[in-house]
């Protein structure tokens, strides 16, 4: 959409932005209120229900607060996972859509940006680059956190 109307590209990455808080949201509430009754059958639905119980395993609140960033990022992991399992873990609704509107606008701006700016020339380079670019910044991100935690003194992240 960005390619055929570039001048609407930074209103395609608000209304994207606020599209995917509002689904995040609602992925919440499923992970709070109704998890065994409907979060699991979309779970299951989409492929994403070992994922989700792998994670809710080892994840706590604040491995999931950081989930969020990453995931919003980059899909690593996949962001109904962690929309429902923040509900799951009782991350606050307040940083959750912080979280979601800061990484997920982040993408959409970003890619809006790129779009508008190089047109059909960069087109190629984020269809195929873009997961890859996201996952080195949320790898970054992690790399960082686990840092100040350490340094801190709080201890490493733990990842399982």
């Amino acid at each position: 959409m960005v390619l055929s109307r570039p001048d609407r590209a930074y209103r395609y990455a608000l209304v994207a932005t606020i599209a995917s808080t509002l689904g995040g949201v609602a992925g919440y509430l499923l992970g709070a209120y109704a998890f065994e009754a409907l979060a699991v059958p979309v779970l299951e639905f989409y492929g994403k229900l070992d994922a989700f119980e792998r994670l809710k395993v080892c994840a706590g609140r604040e491995t999931t607060m950081l989930l969020l960033v990453t995931s919003g990022l980059s899909h690593l992991p996949p962001i109904k996972v962690v929309t429902i399992l923040s509900g799951v873990v009782q991350v606050g609704l307040a940083f959750f859509i912080v979280s979601c509107i800061v990484a997920r606008g982040a993408r959409f701006f970003a890619l809006g940006w790129a779009l508008k700016t190089f047109g059909e020339a960069i087109k190629d380079f984020v269809e195929r680059r873009l997961a890859l670019v996201a996952g080195i910044v949320a790898v970054l991100l992690v790399a960082l956190y686990a840092g100040v935690k350490t340094l801190a003194g709080t201890g490493a992240l733990s990842l399982c």
